[in-house]
């Protein structure tokens, strides 16, 4: 048993002998690596990674058996890829082995690659394997395969046009098939990204189109006379859809073909007030195309029915215009500016403005009544009727725009003017009279301007039984004329009404009209004649041609009535083009209103068989009237001085302007002067500086109002004075009220001064009087250019006077006073009514108030003796105050004054003042009663002189106390 197992042992180390001499033999590398011929890859530029086709796999025969691997790998590495080779020069690639046991491997970029730079590469690669034994001897290589990579492109640049700018010419009134090629490039390497697919026209609302290629075409016919130069911006987008970098200017000229038509016409043109005329047309001429014409005529407009009432006017108002044209008398304005005489046209809607007329607006919903005694009623002597409207298509109802109406009780109409359904009718009934027989009494007119909603000017004539009619500055007869029976007789008072009638019965306004009205005027006693109404009707503004003697004969001009457009027409094509050279805008304002004043020039041409061969398109500008320098009324002169109260009650009074000016400047900017060596360089310099300058200009006031400061003046006692021969001969007029006086009239500011300083104020009740304080304002062109406030206070200086005073007759009875006060005031300003009284009282009755009213003077007067010497005492700290005085008092010996106030002078005696009248109250209510009935008993028994000389013993006091 022990033999057979050494034998065994034996055989079994035979057997491991021979296995290890096999397995000795097996580890010779006999075979290459295998690899496929050809290999084809792609790759994203900017990526590294390479999708091979087919894979990159190589393959040796010495590799073990799958089953034997695991034992074949632990022992031995024959038949193992270690790695992979590229042949080629610069290659950006390499190759890398995954997996050595399967041959497995891949290539990628070395570097980012570029697409743009190469689109494929090629080249050749090898494996090899890992050779015999540790040191990798007898290794072994495949053959060299091919290897082609095409690389990716990816769109990451825009398209690029090729030309930083197009441009091209067309002619006029031509469609292209194209004008021109605009042509964008890509620089990414494949076709998708690298191609333009769309070309784009940017700018927009322009007649071009561009196609997918880039061709531009026109898409209508383009005119010189629109635009000389289209400038398009184009745009380009790849196929990749991105848009081009930077987009492509295209200019694209159009040349004007031939046309008829005025060359070197300006379109805009600047008029700047008080230059004069100024040529609209200095460098124009009529293209003709060298076509043989026989006549010329064009038509030049000047558009204006935006500016004021159709064109600019003066803005004074109507009544002074028609003393301006020559109606010097009997004229009443309806509807005045807004003042303190004229206020019936407060509540009504204006344009607000003062550099256009001023405009009154009816809604249909308002109306004025105009106060009585305005207008007189009796209308059957020639009388006329002018206004400005402006009406449009309106209802079909009546609507009024001057009636007179009864008043109450009934609603007959005496006389009206107004419209319905754009005829303009004048009603005028006749008074009651003795021939109960029919006569006219309405006149009809059909008329377009009443609806056109322009401004027209209406003048009406009436001269019973016949009325005319001038629009403006034209005659229209009436085309229908209705009689009726004249009204019965009533002794119901009228009512003159503006913008709608009057229905006395009803007690409302009704007829409502709606349009806007200006310078209604009414003329009592005369017609207004021709002359007058063009001069009212005639525009201060309008076109001018100066003719030059060589054209005269062969060109005629002709105007229509307010010089607003013109009409040339001759033969001569150099002659007819040297008249309108010579056309020109002229106004003739001082302060023009500014805005734009459209011009059109149309034109007819005709050739030698007399017809319009020549077609010559409408000619159209403007002229910009500038903003005119506006002025600044000063008033100036002596502002506060004193007189004495003999002065106030002379007959001639006190002047309240003696040495009042009126001076009027425009502020403009001048270059400042240079010095000479600087001179030829300031035109360079930027920063040449500018001076304003005040120049004085003259120019004419219409209106000067000079109000009373304070309370209002007091008919009984005072009054502001002139004469009124001095205003006639200067053609004013004065209104007067107890709040001042106003003068109105269109005049030099020379004579309005002179006639100022004829202004005197009166106060023949004096004792209560101690200052007046008035204000003076004066204007130009209605209130459009407005002076300063110039306050003027006038100081009353009290003495003492002999008992007999020297002028009787100018002294007053002690106790008149205004009728519309009703207690007294010790100031002096407010005294009571003499007249309150109408019974007159017994004798015994009359000596007790009079007693008590002596009682309670001489208490009162003793008062007023404490309050003189304290302000005596005051006056002598206030040297200020002397010196405003422009009087010369040396001769003065007394100043105590007993009837002086305090209250306005010292604040600090008001509480003592209100104490001491507290307790005196009942004494003056005392005082009130017995003044009216000792005046009413006076009045009827003592003569004037007895009346002054008893008010002066009243006003003495025992002055052996004062100092003087």
């Amino acid at each position: 048993m022990r033999f057979l197992g050494n034998k065994q042992l034996a055989s079994a180390v035979g057997l491991v002998l021979g296995l290890l001499c096999a397995v000795k033999a097996a580890k010779v590398n006999k075979h290459k690596p295998w690899i496929e011929t050809t290999y084809h890859g792609i790759v994203t530029e900017n990526d590294d990674k390479v999708l091979l086709d087919p894979p990159l796999i190589a393959l040796d025969k010495d590799a073990p058996l799958r089953y034997a691997e695991s034992f074949e790998v632990t022992l031995t590495k024959e038949g193992e890829i270690c790695g992979f080779r590229i042949h080629g020069q610069n290659v950006p690639f390499e190759a890398v082995v995954l997996d050595k046991s399967t041959g497995e491997g891949v290539i990628r970029a070395k570097d980012k690659l570029d697409c743009e730079l190469q689109k494929e590469h090629t080249f050749t690669i090898q494996a090899y394997d890992c050779g015999e034994g540790p040191d990798g001897a007898n290794m072994k290589k495949s053959h060299k395969a091919t290897v082609h990579i095409q690389v990716n492109d990816i769109n990451e640049y825009s398209p690029v046009f090729k030309e930083k700018t197009y441009k091209a010419t067309v002619l006029e009134g031509k469609k292209y098939d194209s004008i021109l090629k605009v042509e964008a490039v890509d620089a990414d390497c494949s076709f998708q990204f690298s191609q333009i697919c769309n070309y784009e026209i940017v700018t927009p609302d322009v007649p071009f189109t561009i196609d997918k290629d880039g061709f531009i075409k026109n898409t209508e016919k383009l005119s010189y006379g629109k635009e000389h130069m289209y400038k398009l911006t184009v745009t380009a987008y790849d196929c990749g859809k991105n848009r081009a970098s930077e987009d492509v200017l295209v200019k694209i000229s159009v040349k004007p073909t031939c046309k008829p038509s005025w060359q070197g016409f300006n379109k805009r043109i600047e008029y700047e007030p008080g230059t004069g005329s100024l040529a609209l047309f200095p460098s124009m001429h009529l293209e003709t195309c060298d076509e043989p014409v026989s006549s010329i005529r064009a038509s030049v407009e000047l558009e204006t029915n935006h500016i004021g009432k159709g064109c600019d006017r003066d803005t004074y108002s109507e009544k002074s215009l028609h003393k301006l044209c020559g109606a010097t008398s009997g004229t009443v304005e309806l509807l005045p500016a807004p003042s303190s005489t004229a206020n019936w046209t407060i509540g009504l809607p204006t344009d607000n403005g003062h550099d256009s007329d001023q405009v009154f607006e009816f809604n249909g919903t308002q109306a004025i009544k105009v106060p009585n005694g305005v207008v007189s009623t009796n209308l059957k002597e020639p009388f006329t009727i002018s206004v400005w409207m402006r009406h449009g298509p309106g209802a079909h109802e009546k609507e009024t725009i001057l009636c007179n109406s009864d008043k109450t009780d009934m609603n007959r109409h005496h006389y009206s003017l107004y419209v319905h359904n754009c005829r303009l009718i004048f009603l005028l009934r006749q008074d009651p009279s003795e021939a109960e027989t029919y006569k006219p009494a309405e006149f009809h007119w059909k008329l377009d301007q009443v609806c056109d909603k322009e401004w027209h000017h209406y003048v009406l004539n009436v001269e019973f039984p016949t009325a005319s009619l001038f629009v403006d500055g034209t005659t229209f007869e009436p085309f229908l004329v209705t009689e009726d029976y004249p009204l019965h007789a009533t002794k119901i008072e009228t009512q003159l009404t503006i913008g709608a009638c009057w229905q006395g019965g009803n007690a409302r306004m009704a007829q409502f009209f709606r349009g806007n009205l200006a310078g209604l005027i009414i003329r009592s006693g005369k017609l207004e004649n021709k002359k007058v109404i063009d001069c009212l009707y005639t525009c201060k503004e309008g076109l001018d041609v100066q003719l030059p003697e060589e054209v005269a004969s062969s060109v005629k001009v002709e105007f229509n009535p307010n010089q607003s457009s013109l009409t040339v027409e001759g033969e001569d094509i150099d002659a007819f083009d040297k008249v309108m050279q010579h056309i020109s805008y002229l106004n003739s304002r001082q302060f023009p209103t500014p805005g734009i004043r459209h011009l059109r020039v149309a034109t007819t041409v005709k050739c030698f068989n007399e017809d319009a061969c020549v077609s010559v398109p409408d000619a159209e500008g403007y002229v910009m009237v500038l903003q005119p320098e506006e002025p600044k009324i000063s008033l100036s002169g002596i502002d506060h001085f004193a007189r004495s109260a003999a002065e106030f009650e002379s007959q001639e009074g006190v002047t309240l302007f003696p040495e009042l000016r009126i001076v009027s400047t425009i502020t403009r900017e001048v270059e400042a002067d240079t010095e000479p060596e600087a001179a030829d360089g300031a035109d360079d310099d930027p920063t040449v500086q500018e001076t304003v300058v005040s120049e004085e200009i003259m120019h004419n006031l219409d209106f000067c109002e000079v109000s009373v400061m304070g309370e209002e003046l007091d008919g009984e006692h005072e009054s502001l004075e002139m004469d009124l021969t001095q205003l006639q001969q200067r053609a004013l007029e004065i209104s007067s009220s107890n709040l001042g006086l106003i003068i109105t009239g269109v005049n030099t500011m020379a004579n309005y001064e002179q006639v100022l300083h004829l202004i005197r104020y009166k106060n023949w009740h004096t004792e209560a009087l101690f200052d007046r304080k008035f204000k003076l304002v004066c204007s130009e062109l209605n209130g459009r250019y407005i002076s300063n406030d110039f306050k003027v206070e006038v100081n009353v200086i009290h003495t003492a006077v002999p008992v007999e005073h020297a002028n009787n007759a100018m002294v007053q009875p002690s106790f008149i006073n205004p009728v519309h006060h009703a207690s007294v005031d010790l100031s002096g300003h407010n005294l009571v009514n003499a007249h309150q009284a109408s019974v007159v009282p017994s004798a015994a009755t009359v000596v007790i108030v009079v007693c008590v009213s002596f009682l309670v003077f001489m208490i009162v007067l003793g008062v007023f003796r404490i309050r003189a010497a304290h302000q005596r005492t005051m006056r002598d700290q206030e040297n200020g105050k002397e010196n405003e005085m422009d009087w010369d008092d040396s001769a003065l010996t007394i100043t105590v004054n007993p009837m002086e106030t305090y209250e306005d002078q010292h604040s600090s005696e008001e509480e003592e003042e209100e104490e001491e009248e507290s307790e005196d109250g009942e004494e003056e209510d005392d005082i009130t009663s017995a003044e009216s009935e000792t005046s009413e008993d006076e009045e009827a028994g003592e003569p004037e002189d007895q009346q002054g000389a008893s008010r002066q013993q009243q006003l003495e006091w025992d002055d052996s106390t004062l100092t003087y």
